[in-house]
């Protein structure tokens, strides 16, 4: 019965392990790093900064970091930006589920000529993950997160998953 009491805070620090794991694999499999990373505990701080949501528009209504814009992925829209920043020092804080998505929108914000922009490491998934807060659609806190679906919902480890039909980038 002992080995099993020791067993035991091994095997929960190394589930902890495998999340963080999974997140980085993920990350270093599907993003290039084109747009510099910034860890959630820097975005968190991080001041006169636009956040820019580049998911669908069902999952920021669900969703979002507070005053975040949204500017899709599909449907970015380039003047959109433009006109929440005209500069383009603009400190941009881009994010998206996990960083996939808000990495080529950042690109594109690169490719326009800002050149202060950072793609938030494992984005709302991780911000919550690590206790933040997250709004919905009226600047209301919720617990809530759109997991985007099952596979990508498994590296949301903290808040209520939701899940719907996202097939249309409004």
């Amino acid at each position: 019965m002992r080995f099993v009491f020791t067993l035991l805070p091994f095997l929960l620090l190394g589930t902890e392990l495998s999340a963080q794991g999974k997140m980085e694999r993920t990350l270093k499999k599907l993003n290039t790093e084109s747009v510099p990373y910034i860890q959630v505990e820097e975005a968190v701080k991080a001041e006169n900064t636009l956040f820019l949501d580049t998911r669908k528009k069902t999952e920021y209504d669900v969703s979002c970091l507070k005053g975040a814009i949204w500017v899709g992925y599909e449907a970015f829209d380039p003047d959109s930006v433009h006109t929440h920043a005209p500069d383009k020092d603009t400190p941009i804080i881009v994010y998206c589920s996990i960083g996939v998505r808000s990495e080529d929108i950042g690109e594109k914000l690169l490719a326009m000529g800002y050149t202060n922009v950072k793609n938030i490491y494992g984005g709302i998934f991780e911000w919550k993950n690590k206790g933040y807060p997250v709004y919905d659609d009226q600047e209301t806190q919720t617990d809530r997160v759109h997991a985007f679906d099952s596979y990508w919902g498994k590296l949301l480890k903290e808040g209520e998953k939701v899940y719907d039909s996202v097939s249309s980038d409004q």
